[in-house]
């Protein structure tokens, strides 16, 4: 065995630790006691959105996407096979740079949306902060944050607003949709394949923070009132899952973030902490003498990481950075490569959850329409995650999955919510 992973053992951060065939069926009772309105760690949170039917050929829908720091509107017409991005356009989010009101934002988003209304009847709206979707697909704030500032937001309904606006601007009959941006990759991943061919559907974020949905039947969410089979898209929100065994380094990192207590799934798997999850390790490596007074240092002067720094390390590249001798530089090496394999084991466990939740899987594979930095830049993370469903799912489980990475499918996706549902 490795110094180094003796090192992991020693504070509970193997990998290996995490089985996901064991640990999958935890989680999707989780998950269950979510959709009943029970305590649960996963709130389960309803969109009302459906994935059921084919977008017709020729639809096009207006698109808006608010992020944590651009803001963007296009129009996206679907044809035979395939959707068409057009007039697609960038901005800076208000309230970066200074604070703004509510009334300002929702003015912002008319003046670039506005001029697209006159091909399109349906407004798509990714809007990636805190909200409550509501029975008629709206989305009432709770809270805008990523160094956004909104004052006076909390409470406004999204869409309702932006219809407001827009009435006062003359324009009217627009229907506005509003979902997050998981739900979005889901919706966008899947809206040119064939559905028949997929048991299921899941849209999995892998990148800055984590997140995964899928579609669940209606006679599930208990604390609805809800019967029926039909579908419904529910946005699970498991970075805040609290059922994964915490490391000595997890309750470390989690003391020191701005929201301890909180999101203890995301803080193992999500691209904006493995890398200071992997710096704490190497200090405490420094501290009990594992490593190179040299090396100690270096890691000292370090300062916060994120995860690209650790892709490159986990390559073998470099690692001067963090070492200055041959042995210390493979245990850094094996380090960084630990974190993103713990990951992967993590979302391999939500993602057999998901199966089994839902019974997909089986007889068709579930497709996994999938989105983020981890999962399309790093190196070790999808081929890890995929060498974990087949081991882990299809050997143990039976459970059949099929991964389909796309690239700004939150346009498509926005587009494919306004016209499913709109």
């Amino acid at each position: 065995m490795s110094l180094a992973h003796e090192f992991l053992m020693k504070h509970r951060m193997e990998p290996e630790r995490i089985v996901p065939a064991e640990q999958a069926e935890k989680m999707a009772e989780d998950m269950l006691r979510g959709l009943k309105g029970q305590p649960s760690s996963l709130p389960m949170i309803a969109t009302y959105l459906s994935n059921d039917g084919a977008v017709p050929a020729g639809a096009c829908a207006a698109v808006i996407d608010a992020g944590g720091t651009n803001f963007r509107s296009a129009l996206v017409c679907f044809g035979d096979g395939g959707y068409q991005v057009e007039e697609l356009n960038r901005w800076k989010m208000p309230g970066i740079e200074k604070p703004c009101t509510w009334d300002e934002f929702i003015a912002f988003t008319a003046d670039h949306v506005q001029h697209l209304l006159d091909r399109a009847d349906v407004i798509g709206f990714c809007f990636s902060y805190n909200a409550d979707i509501t029975p008629d697909m709206d989305g009432r704030v709770k809270r805008i944050d990523k160094e956004v500032v909104v004052n006076g937001c909390e409470g406004k309904l999204v869409g309702a607003s932006l219809k407001a606006e827009l009435e006062r601007r003359g324009i009217r009959g627009k229907k506005v949709v509003i979902l997050n941006d998981t739900v979005a990759a889901l919706l966008g991943g899947s809206s040119t394949l064939d559905k028949s061919a997929y048991s299921g559907f899941i849209g999995q974020i892998s990148g800055t923070g984590t997140n995964t949905c899928t579609s669940v039947p209606r006679r599930m969410i208990e604390k609805l009132g809800l019967s029926g089979e039909q579908g419904m898209l529910i946005n699970l929100e498991s970075g805040m899952y609290d059922g994964i065994e915490d490391g000595d380094f997890d309750l470390l990192l989690d003391k020191a973030s701005n929201n301890p207590g909180m999101k203890f799934f995301e803080k193992k798997t999500a691209g904006v902490y493995l890398g200071e999850l992997c710096r704490l390790m190497l200090l405490a490596a420094g501290e009990e003498g594992l490593l190179s007074p040299g090396s100690a240092g270096k890691i000292r002067a370090l300062g916060r990481i994120d995860s690209a720094v650790i892709d490159a390390w986990s390559q073998g590249k470099g690692l001067e950075q963090a070492s200055d001798n041959e042995a210390d530089a493979a245990f850094v090496q094996e380090l960084s490569l630990a974190m993103f394999q713990r990951s992967a084991r993590c979302m391999c466990v939500n993602l057999l959850a998901i199966a089994l939740l839902t019974g997909a899987g089986k007889d068709k594979p579930v497709c996994v329409c999938a989105e983020g930095s981890l999962v399309q830049r790093s190196r070790y993370y999808r081929p890890t995650l995929e060498a974990l469903l087949d081991s882990e799912g299809l050997e143990k489980l039976g459970l059949h999955f099929e991964f389909h990475v796309g690239s700004e499918t939150t346009l498509p996706g926005s587009a494919a919510a306004a016209l499913l549902n709109g």
